[in-house]
């Protein structure tokens, strides 16, 4: 068996054990996680987009940035990057190397690593070989009982906390608020964007407990109409290079994170570098354009807020016709979501369709109404040949049906 599909196989497998044997794991690999200065990035939505302005502003003043994000929108390499360069492709399978030894040895006590395991594990023992500055770490699903809470960070952020992941996280935003706090660490500052008043007061309890100091975006940080303010630190004449009002918040939480970093290394802030990296900042599929025409656009809204937030983007652009291509995890209350655009979006076109990976929505599971289509790639193509000045093409749900639309329109571009 090679490496690779030794890998591959364990997607979409559930193991029992989660934290007690990636402990064990560490303490077989000599603990690579210690003394990696992290930022721990947890929330329902904007992670990536917020990792994404850190990023920037980060390597904008000459540091050295480790990024673990999921899922990969082209190869499994992306997930790991070093100022945004993957990691080598003799580096992963070195340690995929190791990292498949060990699991023989674990084995013998708790049962096989899962996908994301194996992925943490080759990050660390990476990230550790590097000689980072900082490492951005996003969590897999969760917090508190997620593979990455490993870590010591030097900063956590909570982006948001919404309904997701209830299978594994809890009905209640009472219960999901509860796993997302668990990232924050003894002394550790917490930022947090905005959220429920629920989830807020979980996470100000958690704090207090942990001696933590708490940023509030609203209340201790703002970024609007393109002036970020604190009670420490302004700058004006922002301009962003993420589209969506939502890329305010993710942008906020970023600078805040970035300026309590620079503070504590004492390293001086250049207001140009970050007034330019941050207008540069890309992140796919989030609201990416994409094709010829400059009025398609792919965006991994997942769940019903993101969902939410792509509507309100849709409504603030001038159209004579928007069409909406769907699809995702049947594991997801996609149902809610396709209720959503149809209340707010009525006068849209809303097709579904299907995509290659395990547990995608199919042709049975369309409501009502709604029509479905097979073959996405075709509906793209002729969506481009047909379509007018002034309609939109929205391409959405599902990051893994995110990348694969986007790898099929680049090999169709070629």
């Amino acid at each position: 068996m090679t490496l690779e599909k030794w890998l591959n196989e364990k997607q979409g497998r559930n193991y029992r054990y989660k934290m007690e044997k990636v402990r064990y794991a560490l303490d077989l690999l000599g603990h690579p996680e210690q003394g990696l200065p992290v930022v721990h990035v947890a929330g329902t939505n904007g992670k990536g987009s917020t990792i994404a302005f850190l990023r920037s502003l980060l390597e904008g003043h000459n540091l050295r940035v480790g990024t673990f994000v999921s899922p990969h929108l082209v190869t499994v390499h992306d997930r790991i990057c070093i100022n945004g360069q993957p990691i080598a492709k003799a580096d992963f399978q070195k340690l995929l190397e190791r990292v498949f030894q060990l699991e023989k040895k674990v084995e013998q006590v708790y049962e096989p690593f899962r996908y994301f395991e194996v992925l943490t594990l080759v990050m660390l023992l990476y990230f550790q070989a590097q000689r980072l500055d900082i490492a951005l770490v996003e969590v897999g699903i969760g917090g508190l009982l997620d593979t990455t809470n490993v870590v010591e960070p030097l900063i956590s952020i909570i982006t948001s906390i919404g309904l997701d992941h209830q299978d594994l996280l809890g009905n209640s935003l009472t219960e999901i608020a509860e796993q997302k706090a668990g990232i924050i660490k003894e002394k550790a500052p917490i930022i947090l964007g905005p959220m429920p008043d629920v989830a807020l007061q979980i996470c100000k309890k958690t704090a207090s407990a942990h001696h933590a100091p708490l940023y509030y975006e609203g209340r201790d940080f703002v970024l609007m109409n393109g002036q970020f303010r604190s009670d420490t630190w302004q700058i004006e004449g922002i301009e962003l290079g993420l589209i969506g009002q939502h890329q305010e918040e993710n942008a906020a939480l970023a600078l805040q994170a970035f300026y309590l970093l620079m503070n504590h290394q004492d390293i001086h802030i250049d207001q140009e570098e970050v007034l330019k990296t941050l207008k540069n900042t890309q992140w796919a599929g989030r609201l990416e354009r994409i094709g010829g025409t400059n009025r398609m656009y792919l965006d991994g809204a997942h769940n019903l807020p993101a969902i939410e937030r792509l509507v309100d983007f849709v409504q603030s652009q001038q159209w004579n016709r928007v069409t909406i291509l769907f699809s995702a995890l049947k594991r997801k209350d996609f149902r809610e979501m396709l209720d959503s655009i149809c209340e707010r979006l009525p006068e849209a076109r809303l097709i579904l369709t299907s995509f290659a990976y395990d547990g995608g929505i199919d042709e049975l599971d369309a409501p009502k109404g709604i029509p479905y289509i097979a073959d996405y790639v075709q509906f793209i193509q002729e969506w481009e040949r047909q379509s007018l000045e002034g309609e939109l093409l929205f391409i959405t749900g599902s990051l893994y049906f995110i990348a694969e639309v986007r790898k099929a329109i680049e090999k169709n571009s070629k």
